[in-house]
């Protein structure tokens, strides 16, 4: 067989990624808070970018300047003195004396001080809070050891992940010694601290509010499976007391921190700001493009006159001026680009939704990604880039774009209901149930059948699982 070389010509289409379309793509799919992290580094590493500066801005900072030099002025020509000064007179003291309102002490600024900034507010640790504690007991070397070992082994919650021998092996010291130091430990505050379970954090908070000898110790102690499922007939048939008694019990043990840890956790609330804003002014709504905060981006006129004028540079120097002026210049197109098509795609839910912005939850129409796309003339993965992790305030609360794609849900006699509206419908039956006498999730499909909403209990079970709704059975009350 032989081989030999050959040149062929073929034609073929290919999809060429160029850098604008990928960097449109990154932004796209950017959340508010990702892009203006995103423009920040792009400010600080592309020299041809900035920032612009508006008319309103600048025009404050003239006004400013000429209502100080006016008065400037105005105080200079205010403490000229016509007459003749003498010369036998300390003019420093008494000017210190006349203008002082009091004792005057001045410092001068120290180089090795530490800055302010240094001094930032800063929440308290859990592992602090309780070493610090630790060391009000005037504990010795082996103690602040088994410590160490024990606030290194807590979970956000206060819970302790390590047993007492992984203890001892850490720390070097024999179980007796970490045993006597963890229940020194579970007597500080916040209290039920370093329990290893859920029936232990209990105990502790209940011995230390002094509930000894009481049937919430023999509750915590020997029935918390029947407590958790509710199963308070058990309970008192067992302990040989009344249901009144064992609910008056639960009320106190639902007193109780089941995460002693949580009041130190340094998790922070992380607010939503709207991409989008929609306004009902009557009849109509008013669709406004979230620019607060948003940098206004330009190319720096001084690299673009020097590139024009061909000054004095080198090839690589440029090059590279060029290279960072095509990057700024798409970033800006990117960024108009993403607004647009955020303005396209919310203009096209208003449309669909439109009875849902008008009447409310339950009357969100089902809806997938193809309507949207083809009504506005795009890809289905351009309208997923842009729901994802972007809000809308409406006049209903701020929801996620993705909330308003919903499957269907067909009904016995009409048209299908979307699933966000079922779900609705199915909590407002719970919430306005009998406390003592709550719905199942069979008796919930039937009563949904009867509003014209075919659905099964199982798909009733799942809705109320991602609702975070308890079963029927932990929903009752006594």
């Amino acid at each position: 067989m032989a081989l030999e070389l050959r040149q062929q010509l073929k034609l073929t289409q290919q999809l060429i990624m160029t850098p604008q379309l990928q960097m449109a793509i990154k932004l796209l799919q950017l959340s508010r808070l990702e892009l203006l992290n995103t423009i920040r580094q792009e400010l600080e590493e592309n020299p041809t970018l900035e920032e612009e500066v508006q008319d309103s801005d600048v025009e404050e900072q003239l006004v400013e300047r000429s209502e100080k030099a006016s008065t400037e002025s105005s105080e200079t020509k205010e403490m000229t003195v016509e007459e003749k000064i003498r010369d036998d007179i300390d003019w420093n003291n008494y000017i210190d004396e006349y203008n002082s309102s009091g004792r005057t002490h001045f410092e001068a600024e120290r180089r090795d001080s530490p800055n302010f900034e240094s001094f930032v507010a800063r929440k308290e640790s859990l592992r602090d809070h309780l070493l610090w504690q630790l060391l009000m007991t005037s504990p010795e070397e082996v103690d602040k050891k088994i410590g160490n070992c024990i606030v290194c082994s807590l979970n956000k919650d206060g819970y302790l992940d390590a047993t007492v021998e992984d203890l001892a092996v850490m720390s070097g010291t024999d179980p007796e010694k970490v045993e006597q130091v963890l229940t020194l430990f579970q007597t500080f505050d916040p209290i039920g601290v370093c329990a290893r379970d859920l029936g232990e954090c209990l105990l502790i908070q209940a011995r230390h509010f002094g509930l000894d000898h009481t049937i919430v110790i023999e509750i915590i102690g020997n029935h918390l499976n029947h407590l958790e499922n509710k199963n308070y007939k058990a309970i008192a048939k067992t302990l040989k007391i009344s249901i009144e008694d064992v609910v008056a019990a639960v009320k106190v043990i639902q007193s109780l921190e089941p995460r002693p840890g949580r009041q130190f956790t340094d998790e922070e609330a992380q607010y939503i700001n709207p991409d989008v804003f929609v306004y009902k002014i009557e009849d109509e709504f008013i669709i406004l493009v979230n620019d607060d905060g948003m940098p206004r981006l330009r190319v720096n006129n001084f690299y673009k006159s020097a590139i024009k004028n061909d000054g004095n540079f080198s090839e690589d120097a440029k090059d590279y001026i060029q290279e960072k002026m095509r990057s700024a210049t798409w970033l800006i197109r990117s960024i108009h680009q993403r607004q647009k098509t955020i303005y396209k795609v919310m203009e096209s839910i208003l449309k669909f939704q439109r009875d849902f912005f008008l009447k409310g939850i339950a009357h969100l129409k089902p809806m997938v990604l193809r309507d949207v796309a083809e009504d506005i003339g795009m890809h289905e993965s351009t309208i997923s880039r842009v729901t994802t992790n972007k809000y809308v305030h409406t006049p209903r609360g701020i929801f996620e774009l993705k909330y308003f794609f919903n499957s269907s849900i067909q009904r016995v006699h009409g048209e299908a209901i979307a699933s966000a509206s079922v779900q609705e419908k199915i909590r407002l039956l719970i919430e306005n149930e009998d406390p003592k006498k709550p719905y199942s999730d069979d008796k919930i499909s039937k009563l949904l059948k009867e509003a014209n909403i075919n659905i099964a209990r199982r798909t009733v079970a799942k809705y109320r699982e991602m609702m975070r709704v308890l079963p029927s059975n932990k929903r009752k009350q006594f």
